[in-house]
């Protein structure tokens, strides 16, 4: 099998890869059998030519076909029965489930929110009337906070064999294979709901259950390990091991463990707000004159920049989650607190792009103590989004030229956002710290990318959901809690993850780890 790297001009098709490997390797063109690409990347880098880097795999006559590689080996057997209790049924969730699954293991997954599909009904009485309902949201329901925004895959995870049975996984559950070979791998809103869907019927035939819309209210304690699970409804969970997967939003777990002892620490996060462009000036800015070509994706960005606001010491400003393509969506799990997230179909077809523009915020920001200040930081934020939308979880906008001069936007831009934005004062909003490191990121990136802090760019806030602002503390070699043995936290709730990638291999370590205990 001989490997190479190519470059494939954006005017040529993938037909053409067979001829252009054949030049490249100096090889007759009758010499190749069979040819794979192994991983494909959009190279559009200023001052080079527009195209794709691919890697390619080529199988000569007579050479015997390789059997697929990758993913991890099968999970060890335990060396005795267990009952395992999994919270949450986000990635981390699933894919701990999934592992202990195919070990043998007895798993339950208690789940605070409903299924995908009725979930799908509370988004819309949310989007379309400003309906919140707190157990069923962007944020809460099978499958985690990533189900409805957007299914993006990439991830700087350097554990190859992880990465490869997560994306295997999920092919192997109606995911398109495009994943496993794509730089950045993005599934899309509208079609992870099918995968989850079937991801949980593999998981049921392996005897998994699953209970809806009953959230763990309490752990039961003997001596210093958790005995079992107690869900509203009043059902109590006997297990020799629970798997903390609860997301970055599950406030009230994160209150129960603090008033059960548990080990807890604040963590840095990040806040600011969406910045929204329409996506033709993101492409323009990104490809230059090839913008509009019918093979090119809607662009994306990635922009960073360390700041020093008001004399504090430097701060790092950068975007997160972009959504080429893609809508801002109300991330909200209280009644009276307003914040926002982005998300995608496959498509990538909305007219706009946005992305979370945050700031980094620590322990030291949060103007209090304990591990729960965090959450109390994020939580006013929100309320003084939601006062300022004038309820209904409209959301508050200030447009770019109005938040660098400091004034209120009279008038908002048109924006993706449902239930819809009102005029206002984003900067207002965020700690006076954020808002001047946001104010000296941008004027930098109108410089580096002309336009970008212009007159269509809009700021719509808050973003505070960025990753969890609370870490549930486990030993570096068990993953176990140190304050309450048989509790394993995982994923990115805990504090361990940031995504659906990394937090699925989190929660398949975790699984190992209980395996192996």
């Amino acid at each position: 099998m001989l490997h190479l790297d190519l470059f494939l001009p954006l005017d040529e098709d993938e037909a053409a890869l067979p001829a252009l490997a054949a030049r490249t390797a100096a090889i007759p063109l009758g010499e190749i059998e069979a040819l794979t690409v192994e991983r494909r990347s959009l190279d559009a880098r200023k001052g080079h030519p527009i195209g794709w880097r691919l890697r390619v795999a080529i199988r000569r006559p007579g050479e015997p076909v390789q059997p697929p590689t990758g993913g991890l080996p099968p999970p060890r057997r335990a060396g005795r029965p267990l009952r395992v209790v999994i919270v949450g049924s986000g990635p981390a969730g699933t894919f701990a489930a999934l592992r202990l699954a195919q070990a043998g293991i007895a798993v339950t997954v208690v789940e605070r929110g409903k299924p995908v599909q009725p979930r799908r009904h509370d988004l819309k009485s949310l989007v379309a009337r400003g309906q919140l309902d707190p157990d069923s949201n962007y944020c809460f329901g099978e499958g985690g906070a990533g189900t409805f925004s957007d299914g993006k895959l990439y991830t700087r995870s350097k554990d190859r064999a992880a990465v490869d049975e997560v994306l295997r996984v999920l092919v192997e559950h109606g995911a398109d294979p495009s994943i496993a070979v794509d730089a950045r791998p993005h599934i899309g809103s509208n079609r992870l709901p099918k995968i989850l869907l079937a991801l949980r019927a593999a998981l049921a035939e392996r005897g998994v259950e699953y209970r809806f819309c009953d959230p763990m209210i309490d752990l039961a304690v003997a001596g210093d390990r958790v005995a079992a699970v107690r869900l509203r409804s009043g059902a109590e969970l006997p297990a020799d091991a629970v798997v903390l997967a609860v997301g970055h939003s599950a406030r009230p777990v994160y209150e129960l463990l603090h008033r059960r002892g548990v080990a807890l620490a604040p963590k840095s996060f990040a806040v600011g707000a969406r910045v929204e462009h329409p996506q033709p000036l993101i492409d323009r800015l990104q490809y230059g004159r090839a913008a509009g070509h019918s093979r090119l994706p809607p662009a994306f960005y990635q922009i960073a920049a360390t700041v020093s606001p008001s004399g504090e010491g430097e701060r790092g400003v950068y975007s997160f989650c972009m959504c080429p393509g893609g809508w801002i969506v109300a991330a909200a799990t209280e009644a009276d607190g307003l914040c926002v997230n982005g998300m995608s179909l496959s498509r990538r077809d909305s007219p706009f792009a946005d992305s979370a523009l945050v700031v980094t915020v620590d322990p030291r920001d949060f103007g209090g103590d304990g591990p729960l200040a965090g959450v109390e930081f994020q939580r006013a934020i929100e309320r003084r989004a939601f006062a300022a939308g004038g309820g209904g979880f409209v959301a508050p906008a200030q447009r770019v030229t109005d938040f660098l001069d400091g004034r209120p936007t009279e008038e908002p831009l048109r924006s993706s956002y449902r239930p819809g934005v009102v005029g206002g004062r984003v900067d207002r909003l965020l700690p006076g710290f954020v808002a001047a490191a946001l104010r000296q990121a941008l004027a930098r990136f109108g410089r580096t990318l002309p336009g970008f802090a212009g007159a269509d760019a809009q700021l719509v806030g808050v973003e505070t959901r960025t990753s969890a602002p609370v870490r549930v503390e486990r030993e570096a070699g068990s993953l176990q809690s140190p304050s309450h043995r048989g509790l394993y936290p995982a994923g990115e709730g805990a504090g361990y993850a940031g995504g659906i990638v990394s937090a699925a291999i989190d929660g398949l370590r975790v699984a190992d780890a209980i395996l192996a205990g």
